[in-house]
Order: structure tokens, then sequence, then C-alpha cells
């Protein structure tokens, strides 16, 4: 939630004349600098991730990013001036990127195996509830007046209350990976969680299902391997496609529409507020599509969604460029329209065919043990080709 709202927020924030003017009226380098940091600071959280995940285990490693969100939350409410903004930016996006790949693991590691897909693509889903949320934000707050800054901190300042929440829920709602427990020694705690989460189950059958689980963590363990090097040499395909579908839904592009489509919209003659209720539908089609995610990853699968997805957006863009180079610059309205149709589709082919399933989909296919090192990874990956596409949004667009 806390990635895409911030991902959502920024997108109609660089678009209000109250924060251009207070930052100074940024040049197309400085608006991407806004964006990209975040990412760079996303990059940081999933390399922290990688050495502290495990380490702290996932509900402190989540509790510590919490912290740091909501920092980076307040920095960015307060902010003075353009630096601070930025410091800021950096804050939350570390936080994002360590939490955007501990969650996946998390709900992973507590669902039960017959619901996994929907439960593991809930993060996903938030994601896209996030982004929702605050489009429809920013667009509300379009009419706030832009003689005060209220028009785009206030929507900043609500990044700060999930930070807090999440780590009371932590703290005295939800349990640590029974997983996690169980491969540090700690059984008895391991016991008290799953019986926590599992509480569908009755004494003989819960029983049976932690031993069970037990004896498949401790196999692991006994063969599991502690560095990359290691991982590389056992499992290079394993880390391959697990890095390679976090590198694709970047490069995709997807992103940097998220971020910059109130520039493609101007770009095809939208203006006022339109240009940010347009957003704002953008992301009410990616939750809608989204919702239709959680039933078809266990009914359709993982890989056939993947491709069917990537075969789609192929065809999208096409079908996009097309669209923008004859019609971009003409009067031609309802070409226009086509335009933006394609921004549409293909922000629904992605979010119903790829969001949820890649993140599931690269940790189930991981060994215990290699799980928070390689999505660590992998959302480094991920975070590192953002950073080049975003700086070059602006620029390019």
């Amino acid at each position: 939630f806390l990635l895409s709202y911030d991902t959502g927020i920024i997108t109609t924030s660089i678009a209000h004349d109250s924060f251009k003017a207070y930052m100074g009226h940024p040049n197309e380098a400085m608006t991407g600098a806004i964006v990209s940091t975040y990412i760079a600071g996303s990059a940081i959280g999933s390399v922290s991730q990688m050495f502290l995940g495990d380490r702290l285990g996932r509900k402190r490693y989540m509790q510590l990013m919490c912290i740091v969100v909501t920092v980076g939350a307040i920095i960015q409410t307060a902010a003075q001036n353009y630096a601070m903004f930025l410091v800021g930016r950096i804050l939350t996006g570390i936080a994002a990127g360590g939490l955007n790949g501990t969650v996946p693991i998390y709900q992973s590691e507590i669902s039960p195996p017959e619901s996994r897909g929907v439960l593991g693509g809930l993060s996903g889903y938030m994601i896209t509830f996030g982004g929702c949320i605050a489009n429809w934000i920013g667009f509300a707050c379009s009419y706030a007046s832009d003689s005060t800054s209220f028009q785009w901190r206030f929507p900043f300042a609500l990044q700060i209350p999930p930070g807090v929440i999440l780590f009371l829920g932590l703290q005295f709602l939800l349990p640590e990976s029974p997983r996690w427990l169980i491969r540090h020694g700690m059984d008895e705690e391991a016991k008290r969680a799953f019986s926590q989460i599992r509480g569908d189950l009755n004494g003989t059958r819960l029983h049976v299902e932690f031993d069970e689980m037990k004896r498949q963590i401790l196999y692991e363990k006994a063969t599991e391997i502690t560095s990359l090097k290691e991982a590389w040499n056992k499992y290079r395909k394993r880390v391959v496609i697990a890095v390679a579908v976090q590198t694709m839904t970047s490069a995709s592009g997807i992103n940097v529409i998220n971020y910059y489509q109130t520039t493609l919209y101007e770009n095809l003659g939208v203006t006022g507020h339109q240009v940010l209720l347009l957003t704002a539908c953008y992301g009410t089609v990616q939750l809608v599509m989204n919702c239709f995610t959680l039933r078809m990853l266990d009914t359709v699968g993982r890989v056939k969604l993947l491709i069917y997805g990537c075969g789609g957006l192929c065809i999208d863009l096409v079908y996009s460029a097309l669209m923008a180079r004859f019609f971009a610059n003409s009067d031609n309205r309802i070409g226009k329209g086509f335009g933006i149709l394609g921004i549409y589709a293909y922000t629904a082919i992605f979010y119903l065919c790829i969001n949820s399933t890649t993140w599931l989909y690269g940790v189930e296919i991981l060994p215990m043990s290699l799980r928070s090192k390689i999505t660590g990874l992998s959302a480094l990956s991920h975070f590192l080709v953002n950073v080049g596409l975003t700086e070059a949004g602006p620029v390019a667009l």
C-alpha cells in the first residue's frame, strides 16, 4: 500500500501548480529526480532486506521499515525546500523497497497451501489499492486553493498513519512467521504462532501439519545454501527466473506511465482538472482488474498469466505508439481519445496478468533459505531499472 500510495500521490503532486511554485518550478531533470530518488531509496531498501531480513525476522524487519517510512513521510510533509523533500523521498523509498520484498514472503509463509495464491496476491492487490486511493485524493485536492501548500502537503501527510498502524498491528496482532521461528530453533514460539494462524484446524490436525512443516524446513536447513555464489551454482535457473520476472516488470515501463501519465494526457490535449480525473480513473481500472487476478492466480496459473500479459502488453505498445504518432499533435479529438484508451488498456493488461503474479511467483520458486536474499536481489534489479526509466521519463516524454 505504502509503495503505490507514494507512487500515486507524487503523480498528482507534480501536476499541482502550488507544488511547482513551492519547489521553485523544477525543470525536467529536477522533476525526474523527485521520482527517481524515491526509487533509488527503494533499491537501498532491497539491499537492506538481503542482509537484515533473515537476521531480524519478518516481523521485526517490517517494524523497522515502518519507523523509517513514518519518518520519511513526516519529512516530506514538512519539507521547507526541494532538498529537504528529496531526503524524505529517499527515506520513504528505503522503507517501501524493504517492505515490498518482505511482505510477499511473510504472506506466503503464513498462508495455508490451498489459499496461498489469493493471500499471496493480496500484496500486489494492496499495491494497486494504494495507488487508486492516492490518485483520487490527488484529484480531490486539486480543487484546494493553489495559494497554499495544503494542496500537496495533506496527501503526503496521509502516508503517516499506515506506517504507525502496521507497526502496532505487527506488535500486538500478527505473529512472527512460524517457518522463520523453526529455522532459528524457536519451536515453541513457532507452534504458538502456527496455532494462531491456523485457527481453523483441530488439535490433532494442527499437530500433524506443524510436524510436516517442521520436517520440511529442517530438511531444507540441513541442505541450505548461505551465499549468493552457492545459490547461483545450485539454483541458477531459479535465481535467473526470480530476478528476470522482476526486471521485466520494471522494464515494461508501467511505472513511467504511473508517474508521468499526467504529462501523457497533456500531450494528448487534456487540460485542467480533467487530467487528474483521468489519473484517478486510471487507478480505479488498476484496482478492478487486480480483483480478477486474485482468482485467476490459482485457476489459470502463474506462468500462463505472465505469458498472456506480456503478449498483450506488446500489442498494446504498438497500438499506443501509432495513436501518439498520428494524433498527439493533431486536432482529432476522437483519435486522441483512442490514444488515452491505449494507456488504459496497458494498465488493464498489466494489473490483470502481471502485477500480483510476479511478486508471488518469484517467492514460490525459491527455497526458503534463499527467499529473503534472492527476493531482495530481484527487488534491487527491479528498482535499479526503474531509476533509469523514471529519471529519463520527463525528458523522453
